[in-house]
């Protein structure tokens, strides 16, 4: 008995003290060292965060910050090669994608809300943007209440289109509502009058300005359909390992100085394919986010210092 019980203290210690036992993969690390490869869902034309340039390469301010994360995965795994493969995703697809394991991370423009965090997770926020309306300023629409009984347009699978939803009906607009597949789509049918105005993030409607043949013909609305809203990478949910890596990638990155490098170079310089300027410098509030980063989804926590 003696004997056996030593046997077994022998093997207990032997099992704590063996790292790879407490260490051991699974998860999003676990695919990505077993296949050797990272998979990032990106967008088509959600300029400037995630979009094709002029030689169809998938470039932007997102890419950029998963770029960083990718090079700490790299690092966290100790892999000498990590081959990085890019899959485009739409708002409808880029949940289901992430979360049936086509894609690792999501590297655009997506909302990070409470809604959202139950199917999924996100990791700091790198942006903050507010949903609101362009039109051409030759309708003369200045308010949400002037989009009443008129077509209005928005991107399917958005927050956008259910905020422009909720309006609706909370305020008995009567709007005919038209979902696109896509932003570039979505601006398309207010430039050919198919609708009066496209509901989207600010930011988004800004760039969309900027690379339209007549950029002044455009007015982005005051009025607001939402309070300030963060955006971020999104990853699978309930994957402590991988988000822990992801988050400190991003906290290091924002905490550096090298995050509003980063901004800058995508929003107050000029930007691929036409050298447009979006003329947007880094928010008081998005500063304050750079200092303490947080994946909050609640647009009351995001407050200048």
């Amino acid at each position: 008995m003696r004997w056996n019980w030593m046997l077994a203290a022998l093997a207990a210690a032997a099992l704590a003290a063996t790292p790879a036992a407490a260490a051991e993969l699974t998860g999003t690390l676990k695919k990505i060292k077993d296949s050797g490869e990272i998979t990032l869902g990106h967008r088509e034309s959600s300029v400037p965060f995630s979009y094709y340039d002029d030689k169809q390469q998938v470039v932007g301010y997102a890419m950029d910050l998963c770029d960083r994360i990718v090079d700490a995965v790299k690092k966290e795994l100790k892999l000498d090669k990590l081959e990085v493969k890019l899959n485009p995703v739409t708002s409808s697809t880029r949940i289901p994608l992430l979360a049936n394991g086509t894609i690792d991370l999501e590297c655009g423009s997506t909302t990070n809300n409470a809604e959202r965090q139950k199917q999924i997770s996100f990791t700091n926020t790198h942006f903050l943007t507010a949903s609101r309306f362009v039109s051409k300023k030759s309708s003369k629409i200045n308010s949400i209440d002037d989009l009443k009984g008129k077509p209005v347009v928005s991107t399917s699978g958005t927050t956008n289109i259910k905020q422009l939803t909720e309006a609706n009906a909370a305020r008995n607009l009567g709007v005919n509502i038209i979902p696109a597949k896509d932003h570039a789509e979505a601006f398309l049918m207010v430039e050919t009058d198919r609708a009066v105005a496209f509901v989207m993030d600010d930011i988004l409607l800004a760039s969309l300005v900027a690379g339209s043949k007549e950029p002044d013909a455009y007015i982005i609305s005051k009025d607001a359909f939402s309070k300030p809203e963060p955006y971020g990478i999104m990853l699978r949910k309930d994957d402590a390992a991988f988000k822990k890596v992801v988050d400190g990638a991003t906290a290091a990155l924002y905490q550096s100085g090298e995050g509003q490098k980063l901004y800058d170079k995508w929003f107050t310089q000029k930007i691929p394919p036409k050298g447009l300027n979006l003329n947007a410098p880094i928010s008081p509030e998005l500063k304050a986010e750079f200092a303490k980063p947080s994946d909050s989804p609640d647009p009351d926590s995001y407050k200048a210092m």
